[in-house]
C-alpha cells in the first residue's frame, strides 16, 4: 500500500508539472516591437520561466528574472534567478522585490510583461510599504501562522503591506500590456489569494486586514509600524487590466489520483480548517465509505500551541492514526502530502501513517500525545519512520490526502 499510495502522489505531482500546463498557453506569442518582460516567482518558478523563454518568439528582445525558493533555485540562461526565503520573507526576498519594480518601472507601451505566478510567491516577493520592514513583514506572517489563519485570510493582511501584492505589479507594469499565467495552490482558485494576487485585485482594504486582526486579538501584537500603518484608512485600489490564465489547480491533480487508481473516489476538493477537525472528516469519511481509495484535496492549518517542529500535512497524518487507534477499519494507510514536496519549515513533503503508527512511536520510546501537544509531529512521524520524503517538487498546487486499505475478499 506504501508503493501505490506513493505512486498516486507522484500522480499529482506530475499532473502539476509547470512547463506542461503552461506550453499551450505560450505557442503562438506575437513578434512585438517592445521587449518581452518575463517576471516569474513562487516554487514553479524557474521550470515557468524556462518554458516561457524556449517559447518566445525566434530573436524577441526580452528581461528576465525569476524569483523561487532555495530549494527550487537553479541557473537559467538569459534570466536572473533570485533565491529567497519561504515561509518567511528574508533579506534575499526584499532584494527580489526591488529588483522586479525596478524593472517594471522601465516599461513603455511597446512592451509585453508576461507573469508566471505560482504558489509561494508571496513570502518569496516581500516588497514592505514605507515605514515597514521587512523584520515587521516577517514577524507578521509569524503571529498570523501561528493564529491558525487561513490563505486567505494570510494574503488579504500581506496585501495591504506590500507594493506588489494584491495587483501592485499590474499597476507598475503599466503601460506595458500585462499577462499573467497561474499556477493556483489555492482551494477555489481565486486569484486574488494565489501569491497574494500581483495582478488582480486585492482581497479587502486596510480597514478589513485591521477588522480580521482585531478579531483574532493579535493587531497588539503586531509590530508598531503595522499597527500606524493599518490605522489610516486609503481609498480602495482600482485594479490596473491584465489579462490572467489560470493554467493549473489541485482539482486536477485529484483528478488524476482518480484515473491512476482502480477505484478512486473524490470525496473532498475542500479540505480546509483546522487539522483537528480535518482529521475528524477522513476518518468519518473512511467509516461510511467503502471505496479502497478515498481521495481529498485542501490546505488545512494548524494552530501552534507547541515550539515543536512539523507542518499541517504531518500533524494531519499523525491526527488520523490517533484517531483510527482501535478502530476496525481493517488494514489501512492514510498519506498527507503537500504537492511542492515541503510540509512546513522542514524538509517532509508530510506523512504516511498506517495502523501501526502509534504503537510504532511508542516503541521508539516517544509518547505521541505529548509530541502531539508540543507541535511535534515531525519527531513522532520520524520515530515510526512514517514521514513522507519526496524533495522540491518545483510545483505547487497545495496538498493531497490519500485513504487506502487492502481490498476485502
Amino acid at each position: 500500500m506504501r508503493q501505490r499510495a506513493v505512486r498516486l502522489f507522484e500522480a499529482a505531482v506530475k499532473a502539476a508539472d509547470p512547463a506542461l500546463a503552461l506550453r499551450p498557453h505560450l505557442a503562438d506569442l506575437p513578434e512585438i516591437t517592445g521587449r518581452y518582460i518575463l517576471i516569474s516567482i513562487g516554487k514553479a518558478a524557474c521550470a515557468m520561466m524556462e518554458e516561457a523563454i524556449a517559447n518566445l518568439p525566434k530573436d524577441a528582445r526580452f528581461e528576465a528574472i525569476a524569483v523561487t525558493n532555495y530549494e527550487n533555485a537553479r541557473e537559467i540562461e538569459h534570466c536572473v534567478v533570485m533565491a529567497a526565503g519561504h515561509p518567511v520573507p528574508d533579506e534575499n526576498g526584499e532584494a527580489a522585490g526591488q529588483a522586479v519594480i525596478d524593472l517594471l518601472q522601465t516599461t513603455t507601451t511597446d512592451d509585453v510583461v508576461l507573469a508566471l505566478i505560482s504558489g509561494g510567491g508571496s513570502a518569496l516577493l516581500p516588497a514592505p510599504v514605507n515605514g515597514v520592514s521587512l523584520a515587521d513583514k516577517a514577524e507578521v506572517s509569524r503571529i498570523l501562522l501561528g493564529a491558525g489563519v487561513d490563505i486567505s485570510e494570510m494574503n488579504m493582511v500581506r496585501q495591504q503591506l506590500s507594493r506588489l501584492k494584491g495587483g501592485g505589479m499590474a499597476r507598475m507594469a503599466a503601460p506595458a500590456t500585462l499577462h499573467s499565467y497561474i499556477l493556483s495552490d489555492v482551494i477555489g482558485d481565486d486569484l486574488r489569494v494565489i501569491a497574494s494576487g500581483p495582478a488582480v485585485a486585492p482581497i479587502g482594504t486596510r480597514s478589513t486586514a485591521r477588522e480580521l486582526l482585531v478579531s483574532l486579538n493579535v493587531l497588539k501584537q503586531m509590530p508598531t509600524s503595522v499597527q500606524d500603518y493599518l490605522m489610516i484608512n486609503a481609498p480602495e485600489v482600482v485594479a490596473a487590466h491584465s489579462e490572467n490564465t489560470l493554467i493549473g489547480t489541485n482539482g486536477q491533480s485529484l483528478q488524476a489520483i482518480q484515473a491512476a487508481s482502480v477505484d478512486g473516489v473524490i470525496v473532498s476538493g475542500s479540505l480546509t480548517g483546522d487539522v483537528e477537525d480535518a482529521a475528524e472528516s477522513i476518518l468519518q469519511a473512511a467509516l461510511q465509505n467503502p471505496a479502497n481509495t478515498l481521495i481529498f484535496g485542501g490546505e488545512t492549518t494548524v494552530t501552534i500551541r507547541g515550539d515543536g517542529k512539523g507542518g499541517r500535512n504531518q500533524e494531519l497524518a499523525l491526527r488520523v492514526a490517533m484517531l483510527a487507534e482501535g478502530v476496525d477499519l481493517g488494514e489501512w494507510l492514510f498519506l498527507s502530502g503537500g504537492t511542492d514536496g515541503r510540509d512546513g519549515p522542514t524538509d517532509a513533503a508530510g506523512g504516511i501513517v498506517d495502523r501501526q503508527t502509534m504503537q510504532r512511536i511508542r516503541d521508539s520510546g516517544e509518547d505521541p500525545d505529548a509530541l502531539l501537544a508540543n507541535n511535534d509531529s515531525y519527531a513522532a512521524l520520524k520515530s515510526a519512520g512514517d514521514l513522507l520524503m519526496t524533495g522540491a517538487t518545483g510545483t505547487n498546487v497545495a496538498d493531497v490526502q490519500l485513504f487506502l486499505r487492502v481490498a476485502k475478499e
